[in-house]
């Protein structure tokens, strides 16, 4: 089922949460909502899933205009990050919960209803904890457990809000890769809403990222991470480094440093250019003539990540970088804590000052 949102508006007193926004979500599509907490992702979700009416615009699935159907007349399917799942009820009980209060005239069989509980606990690999009670299940199955009650009614719309959340990182990451596997076989439109970028990168086909409201940006995992449209989408989408300086004739010029650096900027002038940790080369010794566009730093501190390293670095008036590298090649550095190194942007990019968003302290 598609939908639309055009032109939603939200408040609640004083509070906008969402602000004249519009967006489609195509059929079988699995889109990721990312921001910071309190931009509207969750408001927007139960706005089209019927529990928020909007105070202006329009919600339309598969064209229709839903904005007097309630909840259970959308076909809408809600998973919450708590689970919410009847703790008197065993598994199946939970499951078939749905398919039983249906009006009479829909509902199924029992039989029919008993072949199709145990059909979805087949789905999500956990059939053989019909019998158990929700107190008796561990975080990651009583999350597998709500997604199948949500998919017992057939629903052409999954809304899923944090459905990881309360869960740590071991089970967070085997669950999203479940449901991927899950959507494929399915191809129930999804929509789920996460803070966790990670999360979005490796589960989605499309990422719409919001803050106050509005949509900064939207498009693919891959497009909406190499492509930043704003400052705020890059600090958003991973860890960053901020440089501040100018944007001039010969690129960006850090109050680092004295050298320009080649810069991806379309202005001039006061800017806050940022790069990944990952797209920062060290080499050794300061301001390194292999490096001559380079940032002088000293080793501030070195934090081995599995096959990564991370390393601190200090530049200018006491400014940090982060640099990561794998461990051959920062092995193959030879260099340590105190030590000077040149640290190079293989991939900057600038935004005008202004424009950035604020860090919280």
């Amino acid at each position: 089922m598609s939908i639309i949102v055009r032109g939603i508006e939200k408040r609640f007193g004083s509070f906008v949460a969402l602000d004249n926004l519009s967006l489609e979500f195509a059929s079988g599509e699995l889109v990721a909502l990312l921001g910071p907490s309190g931009c509207g992702k969750t408001t927007l979700l139960r706005v089209i899933a019927g529990l928020e009416y909007a105070d202006a615009g329009q919600v339309l699935l598969e064209g229709n205009d839903v904005a007097d159907v309630g909840a259970r007349e959308r076909q809408v399917g809600f998973v919450f990050q708590h689970y919410a799942l009847f703790r008197h009820m065993t598994v199946f009980e939970n499951i078939a919960f749905g398919l039983r209060v249906k009006p009479r005239s829909q509902r199924l069989p029992e039989a029919t209803i008993r072949r199709k509980v145990h059909e979805l606990l087949q789905l999500v690999q956990l059939d053989w904890l019909a019998e158990r009670y929700p107190s008796e299940l561990s975080g990651g199955q009583r999350q597998r457990i709500a997604l199948a009650r949500a998919l017992a009614v057939e629903p052409s719309v999954l809304l899923l809000d944090e459905p990881f959340g309360a869960l740590d990182a071991k089970v967070r990451k085997e669950l999203r890769s479940w449901l991927r596997r899950l959507h494929d076989d399915l191809h129930v439109t999804t929509i789920f809403v996460t803070h966790d970028q990670e999360e979005a990168l490796e589960v989605a086909d499309r990422i719409v990222v919001m803050n106050h409201g509005r949509i900064e940006q939207a498009g693919s995992p891959q497009e909406v991470y190499d492509h930043p449209q704003s400052a705020f989408v890059y600090e958003f989408l991973g860890a960053a480094n901020q440089l501040q300086g100018q944007v001039g004739e010969h690129g960006f010029t850090s109050d680092s440093g004295p050298h320009a650096l080649a810069v991806q900027a379309d202005f001039r002038g006061p800017a806050l250019a940022y790069v990944r940790p990952h797209d920062l080369e060290l080499v050794a010794g300061q301001r390194a003539a292999g490096a001559p566009h380079g940032i002088a730093v000293g080793v501030r501190r070195v934090i081995p990540v599995g096959g990564t390293v991370r390393v601190e670095l200090e530049a200018n008036a006491g400014r940090l970088l982060e640099a990561e590298l794998d461990r051959a090649s920062w092995q193959a550095l030879g260099v340590a804590v105190g030590d000077g190194v040149t640290a190079v942007p293989r991939s900057l990019r600038a935004f005008p000052a202004e424009a950035a968003p604020r860090r919280v302290a």
